[in-house]
């Protein structure tokens, strides 16, 4: 695989001197999943922001299939159409009288033919599930329903990387799973996918490339297991185990299991598995 976008030394200060992203150093390889977990305030917001130039760092580099980001014009549609950006609330991204002419925004504004912005919203419509409702307002949308227009409005413009900023926030547990499902499938067709949550147990399910974000740092990366089995790390993050894990560590607590050097176990499968192993 190679590399499709990289974050070198990166460094960024609000107007008043506070320093938000620490320098970090980010590497995302093409066709990956990454999640990026970490409480509210850590910045995964404004880190996610760099990543196609919508914020400027103040030191660092930002770099797409090898080339350096820069900032002129040209440069920053070139950028935005290789990575789109998926805001946490929807209804920031949506604007239109009808969730066609929203998901047509970003293909007009390529300057594509009329026939090929019709195809490209018309499949997207279709793929995030959305078929039937392309005359519908989007503010009479359900907040699942939105957050699969907006992420329609991005895989019209055919990005190679989708980022999505806690993409399963105000959804109930059925609407979260339909979402992280829906980014599943588009990572298993060939699209690069980050996302930043701390919904700690859907995770696991979905992405096994996980960076912890603290205080403006990425201060542990590596697969779900390898992370969560650093209890020092996952205290410090405000975050906690998924509940699979939580209930093997009660178990090891009082003596009636034993945890190999896997860790634990983080989703329903994982303990079938390491139970498996032990009868």
């Amino acid at each position: 695989m190679s590399t499709i976008l990289e974050a070198k030394d990166l460094i960024y200060k609000y107007p008043d001197g506070t320093e938000a992203i620490k320098g970090i150093n980010f590497k995302v390889e093409e066709g990956q999943m990454i999640s990026i977990l970490g409480p509210n305030g850590a910045g995964k917001s404004t880190f996610f922001l760099h990543f196609n130039g919508i914020i400027e760092p103040t030191s660092g580099t930002i770099e797409i299939d090898g080339k350096t980001l820069k900032y002129d014009k040209k440069s920053l549609l070139d950028a935005r159409s290789k990575v789109g950006i998926v805001f946490q609330n929807p209804d920031d991204q949506l604007f239109a009288p009808t969730v066609f002419e929203d998901v047509a925004f970003g293909p007009m504004n390529m300057g594509l033919s009329e026939d090929e912005v019709r195809e490209r919203t018309t499949e997207a419509i279709k793929v995030v599930g959305m078929a039937g409702f392309e005359k519908k307002a989007p503010h009479h949308l359900s907040g699942g329903q939105k957050k699969r227009v907006a992420i329609a409005g991005i895989l019209a413009m055919r990005p190679r990387i989708m980022v999505l900023d806690e993409p399963t926030s105000g959804l109930d547990p059925n609407g979260a799973s339909d979402i992280m499902q829906l980014l599943y499938d588009l990572n298993e067709d060939g699209m690069t996918i980050i996302i930043s949550t701390h919904d700690v147990d859907l995770v696991p399910l979905y992405s096994d490339n996980i960076h912890i974000l603290r205080l403006g740092k990425i201060i542990k990366n590596g697969n779900c297991r390898e992370v969560f089995s650093d209890k020092e790390v996952v205290e410090k993050s405000n975050l906690r185990l998924p509940w699979i894990a939580q209930l093997f560590e009660q178990l090891e607590e009082i003596d009636k299991l034993t945890v190999g050097d896997k860790g634990y176990p983080l989703t329903v499968q994982q303990a079938v598995n390491d139970l498996m192993d032990k009868i």
